[in-house]
């Protein structure tokens, strides 16, 4: 308990003693013009209480707002939470299971309603009536949560959101005390949408905004305009700063290749996608002024339905976890500048990251090389050989070419395999979904925020696991009581000693590593390849490039 209140502290401490950048005196100079952006595909639904990629929560960083934020920073100051709807952080009482925040007062949406409690305590609930993907997570601990993912439609939150419109504030009660609820607070599930928004996945429809931008026309299969907010009035620079561009204009539909050309003539300021390999060594060379490479908390995996045969079988998945040969990926994802070997779970610069790798030709602490005749042995004892195993990856280059290197693995080990591409805009909820009954895929995941809970216990935990949903994270579908449990005894420790918390996620990264439910691929960096023109380039650990942070007049 005391722990937490000290967090919190700090964290306001730190707030108030930041300094500013320099903005202010160049955004007269810096100001207008239109950036354009490129993506291969949209990434899903416009909706931020759904929207679960981080291709969508970068973007959202300029047009919504929560009562807290990560402050707009460069490096590791990213991490840092900071008021933002709310005039301060907030008041932590009742032994760390109530928050009570003040809203500021004079924020409008992009419709020019002002934001009102009601439209927080609004916003809380339409999380769980949406179903949100991390309703059952995140949020699970508010007073009243369990009514409401029983019954999502009817749900209130009674006694866990608390509004009070003549005081300004929100109450949130949580059921015990949660040392990373400021984070989750943070994060785009949590942002605050008007009253009246529909309680259904608003798909393709734009949900008003109280950031410096909006979303003021959507095509799924064509792109995104992005434009400035006429009822904007900059609250707080560290939490929601004035833009530099008039527009974003994000399209969809280049691949990857065409969209280095684009940026190369200047035509395009900067893509989404990994840049394909075979323009690495080009762009290496003849563009090095126009590169920002970045660390990221974050890795390739490939998720192993643990409830599907042949993989149902964890002899199964460990002869897969065996057999990959992680420097081979590396190599496709652009060498080791860009990407990292790993065989576990926590990344290398994370809480409770102990190096571990049983899964490699001589175990221990690092991956060497594979261990092919040891996978073959595994599938043969796990009485699975000549089953079938369909891999579905996304339509892009890199995760076409993995899919294919994984297809040649799961042959050469006995299986009868084959990859499935299908459009990015979708696979990822695509392969959530047990409907699908898919055994095998490629995806990526790119921390919450930065505590080991965020890649175990929502990517491993029982809760995140629902039978046929769109949002079911644990893609897995892994459920180990005894490891659930153990999980919940570290999330109660670290709110009173996180080092000790820290020790026990060691514990139980190296406990699902040893079922492998899912395969370490590698860990990556983010190259971002810019236009020439493209000024103030500033990257945050949280949400990655703070897009409208750069100017291209």
């Amino acid at each position: 308990m005391k722990k937490l209140l000290l967090t919190a502290s700090a964290v306001a401490l730190m707030a108030g003693t930041w300094l500013a950048p320099a903005q202010a005196e160049y955004l007269q100079e810096h100001r207008g013009g239109t950036m354009r952006l490129l993506a291969r595909s949209a990434a899903g639904t416009l909706d931020p209480h759904i929207n679960y990629t981080s291709q969508g929560w970068q973007m959202y960083q300029p047009i919504y707002d929560g009562l807290v934020t990560f402050r707009k920073a460069e490096g590791m100051d990213g991490f840092t939470v900071v008021a933002d709807l709310a005039e301060a952080m907030p008041d932590i009482s009742n032994d760390g299971k109530t928050f009570t925040f003040k809203l500021r007062k004079g924020i409008k949406f992009s419709t020019g309603q002002e934001v009102g409690v009601k439209d927080v305590v609004a916003s809380f609930q339409r999380i769980f009536k949406v179903s949100g993907p991390t309703s059952g997570t995140f949020y699970a601990g508010i007073v009243g949560a369990d009514k409401c993912l029983a019954d999502t439609k009817s749900c209130t939150l009674e006694g866990g959101v608390v509004g009070d419109e003549a005081a300004g504030t929100i109450t949130i009660n949580l059921t015990k005390p949660d040392a990373e609820f400021l984070y989750k607070l943070a994060l785009p599930h949590a942002a605050t949408l008007p009253a009246d928004t529909p309680a259904e996945d608003a798909g393709s429809v734009p949900i008003p905004s109280t950031g410096p931008y909006m979303i003021s026309a959507f095509d799924p299969n064509k792109g995104m305009t992005v434009s400035r907010n006429p009822h904007f009035k900059q609250w707080s620079e560290e939490a929601q700063p004035d833009g530099y561009p008039d527009v974003v204009q994000y399209d969809f539909g280049l691949s990857e290749e065409a969209a280095v050309t684009a940026i190369q003539n200047g035509e395009a300021d900067w893509m989404f996608d990994s840049l394909p390999s075979d323009r690495l060594a080009e762009v290496g060379t003849k563009y090095t002024e126009q590169l920002h490479i970045a660390p990221l908390s974050a890795w390739w995996y490939a998720p192993l339905n643990t409830r599907l045969a042949p993989f149902d079988n964890v002899k199964a998945r460990q002869a897969v976890a065996f057999a990959i040969d992680r420097n081979a990926l590396v190599k496709l994802f652009g060498g080791k500048v860009l990407a990292s070997p790993v065989c576990q779970i926590l990344p290398p610069d994370f809480p409770g990251h102990v190096d571990y790798c049983p899964y490699t030709k001589d175990p221990g602490a690092k991956w060497s090389a594979p261990d092919v005749e040891k996978a073959k042995q595994l599938v043969d004892e796990s009485g699975t050989k000549g089953q079938k195993v369909t891999v579905i990856v996304e339509d892009t280059a890199v995760s076409r070419s993995i899919g294919v290197y994984l297809q040649s693995v799961l042959t050469s080990i006995g299986y009868v395999a084959d990859v499935k591409p299908i459009s990015a805009n979708i696979q990822f909820t695509y392969i959530q979904n047990t409907n699908n009954k898919v055994q095998m895929s490629v995806t990526q995941w790119y921390k919450d925020y930065p505590a080991a809970s965020n890649f175990l216990n929502i990517l491993f935990g029982c809760a995140s696991f629902r039978e046929g949903s769109d949002a079911s994270i644990n893609i897995a579908g892994f459920c180990d009581k005894d490891i659930d449990a153990k999980m919940q005894k570290a999330l109660d420790l670290g709110v009173t000693d996180q080092k000790a918390a820290d020790v026990l996620w060691s514990e139980i990264d190296k406990q699902v590593t040893d079922q492998a439910p899912a395969i370490g691929l590698f860990t990556p960096k983010r190259l971002d390849f810019v236009s020439k023109r493209l000024g103030n380039f500033k990257f945050n650990r949280q949400f990655d490039w703070m897009i409208t942070q750069s100017w291209v007049q």
